[in-house]
């Protein structure tokens, strides 16, 4: 099984690169789900049929999905919540602030990642393509699983002494049992390590930015880079959009916006490297329609595969060793006299004769002071810290 993810800012195109996606691998035969993860859905306006929260078949080898996170939560959840709910009523709190209040944090996002799991599993489908919703929801959706192994790892860490004492408590609040409520926390627990274990295979999951050539949307992108390096997932190309066709522009406006776009077009290419960047371009007229999406898919993969692996490899990781974290980026074939690098706010600039790459840092580095630089294994290591005593006394 193969696991597609496009991922963005709001608006660069994923749904339609997704949609199309889908249709070129249903279209080599390939028994394929398309799956839309954005509470404001648009992916049944692009394939221009009606969807639900159930895979539905809309050609030979081509299924579709909206995952409805209220019917999987009443389902996956239901039963325990439904009891926590009941039991704070009964303290006096309002039905809604109830519901919300029995809502474990960022259950929303479990339910769906095993709802988009579990359908591949069932249904036998050799391809999963994900159209996900704006790039800072999918990295919290995507940071869900470890969070809650974190979470769950502690209260198992409660049953014994602590546990026990608390039991009494916990039972005269909730109407079902404790040894309920670890039962459907382990069973949870369970299905999360597995599906984090299939997110993070670089073998079954590959994540794909979908960019447009605007500084916004490519700072964007490089920070969704960095976050899913953090979490160790593999991204194996990018996909940039709307990429407006050379020609002999007559209105000085269509002038000056190809040129400006053509600089960044370049600049993508340079930035992502050493993933591959397939381009799509613009349209006058918007993509809807398996036909008019298989189309797109010819115009942008050509006679390739859209389900193959493109890079294997980490672009870029974050480790921790002791109190200090090292980021570390293969660069092949680079001397180390020949790198410049330097760290402005939140981030990271390393230069490399004329090109030059922003790494946007992840929060637990921007307060950090880059130490050390070498190289290890055909890969540039920078080591961060935090600021010494001296420094801090002195400020």
């Amino acid at each position: 099984m193969r696991i597609i993810l496009y991922l963005g800012k709001g608006g660069v195109g994923k749904t339609t690169v997704s949609a199309a996606t889908a249709v070129r691998s249903a279209l080599q035969g390939k028994r394929t789900l398309v799956v839309s993860t954005d509470l404001a859905h648009s992916l049944a306006d692009c394939l221009q049929v009606n969807l639900t929260s159930e895979p539905k078949e809309l050609a030979s080898n081509l299924w579709a999905q909206e995952v409805n996170v209220l019917d999987e939560m009443r389902q996956g959840w239901g039963k325990l919540q439904e009891s926590m709910t009941k039991t704070l009523k009964k303290q006096g709190i309002n039905a809604v602030l109830a519901d919300e209040l029995a809502m474990i944090p960022g259950m929303d996002e479990i339910v769906s990642l095993i709802n988009i799991y579990r359908n591949a599993r069932d249904g036998n489908f050799d391809v999963v393509v994900i159209d996900a919703a704006p790039t800072g929801e999918t990295v919290r959706l995507l940071s869900m699983p470890d969070t809650f192994q974190w979470y769950v790892g502690r209260l198992m860490g409660l049953q014994g002494a602590g546990f026990n004492l608390a039991r009494p408590l916990i039972k005269a609040m909730l109407p079902v049992s404790t040894t309920e409520i670890m039962d459907a926390v382990n069973a949870l627990s369970e299905r999360v390590k597995t599906l984090r274990e299939v997110l993070s295979d670089p073998t079954v999951s590959s994540y794909r930015p979908v960019v447009n050539p605007e500084r916004m949307v490519i700072k964007e992108a490089l920070r969704a880079e960095t976050y899913l390096a953090l979490f160790g997932y593999p991204i194996d190309a990018v996909v940039c959009n709307r990429v407006i066709q050379p020609g002999d522009y007559q209105d000085a406006f269509m002038q000056d916006l190809y040129r400006t776009q053509e600089k960044l077009r370049q600049s993508i290419h340079t930035t992502f490297a050493p993933l591959p960047v397939w381009e799509a371009p613009y349209r006058s007229r918007e993509i809807l329609g398996i036909e008019a999406l298989g189309k797109l898919a010819d115009t942008i993969f050509g006679d390739t595969d859209p389900t193959q692996v493109f890079h294997k490899g980490q672009v870029q990781e974050i480790v921790r060793e002791g109190d200090s974290y090292i980021l570390r980026l293969p660069l092949p074939h680079v001397e180390m006299n020949k790198v410049v690098m330097s760290k402005k706010g939140d981030e990271m600039v390393v230069e490399i004769g004329n090109f030059k790459r922003e790494i946007s840092l992840p929060n637990v580095l921007i307060n950090q002071e880059a130490t050390v630089a070498r190289f290890v294994n055909k890969a540039l290591e920078i080591h961060f810290s935090a600021p010494s005593k001296r420094n801090n006394k002195s400020a």
